[in-house]
């Protein structure tokens, strides 16, 4: 057993990687069942519950099987580091919807096919209420397993940026089975559409996450982080489909990875040493 829990220790980050999509992308295809793909609008809210189970499931597991119930403290005290400073938690909840109404401002003086959607939405309220309890939702189990558990073991041996990028395609990847649609495969557009979706705003988002973290060492910030990403996407993200979708998100991710640019470059530039 000893010599079980070593193995499983050395290669906790890859233990935990493997449980995550294989819990999460077990519990969808059951969930799924004989429906099979795409998922519908009345599925999407218990495959989200379902997939919900992997990152956080996942944590749970490894920590326990590689440090026993020390390893699943630690795992949930890094929730209790709240005494940050206030800008941290300004940066966390601000970013992602000063983003969106960035790219919809930009986007309104050209086209007036961007709305967002809570300028559609019949209960403002609802909506708002809705999506903000459902990011918490989100946040927290997602956030167990990335950030209280990879990010800080991946940061032992690289960068935030790399840690970031690599914990980002793989939370894209995560996210694959609920973003297949009927079409996925049979064009160039829908294909880009998924790639769009994953892996080009998503990672960047993830590097200024992991940051957050390194920072802060605040897993409740970095939840919070999340809380408001999921939160804008529900509540200002305009409702499109197709290349309006595919302009909307690259723009969105240019945001990100220009923010991403602005802080590494910044950083670098305070660490270079004086010439004499």
């Amino acid at each position: 057993m000893s010599t079980l829990r070593a193995s499983i220790k050395a290669h906790s980050l890859l233990v935990y990687f493997f449980l995550a999509l294989a819990i999460s992308w077990g519990a969808i295809l059951f969930a799924v069942g004989t429906d099979g793909f795409p998922v519908t609008e009345d599925q999407l809210p218990v495959l989200i519950v379902a997939m919900l189970l992997g990152p956080s499931g996942a944590a749970v597991l490894a920590a326990g099987l590689s440090s026993g119930k020390e390893g699943v403290r630690d795992l949930f005290s890094r929730l209790l580091r709240w005494r940050v400073g206030a800008g941290w938690y300004a940066f966390a909840l601000l970013t992602a919807p000063i983003s969106t109404i960035l790219v919809l401002s930009i986007f309104s003086l050209f086209s007036p096919d961007f709305p967002a959607a809570l300028s559609r939405a019949d209960d403002k309220l609802g909506l708002i209420i809705m999506w903000i309890v459902s990011g918490l939702m989100v946040g927290f189990f997602e956030e167990l397993g990335w950030t209280g558990f990879a990010i800080p073991k991946m940061r032992r041996k690289h960068g935030v940026f790399m840690t970031g990028l690599v914990v980002g395609l793989l939370w894209g990847a995560w996210h694959l089975l609920v973003n297949l649609e009927a079409d996925t495969f049979a064009g160039a557009l829908p294909f880009a559409l998924l790639l769009t979706r994953l892996f080009t705003w998503l990672p960047a988002y993830r590097i200024l996450m992991t940051w957050v973290y390194d920072r802060t060492e605040s897993q409740l910030v970095v939840t919070l982080m999340h809380v408001s990403l999921v939160a804008t996407t529900g509540i200002l993200d305009p409702v499109l489909a197709g290349g309006d979708l595919v302009i909307f998100l690259l723009a969105k991710a240019a945001v990100f990875w220009l923010l991403v640019a602005g802080i590494f470059l910044t950083q670098r530039r305070a660490e270079k040493p004086a010439i004499a």
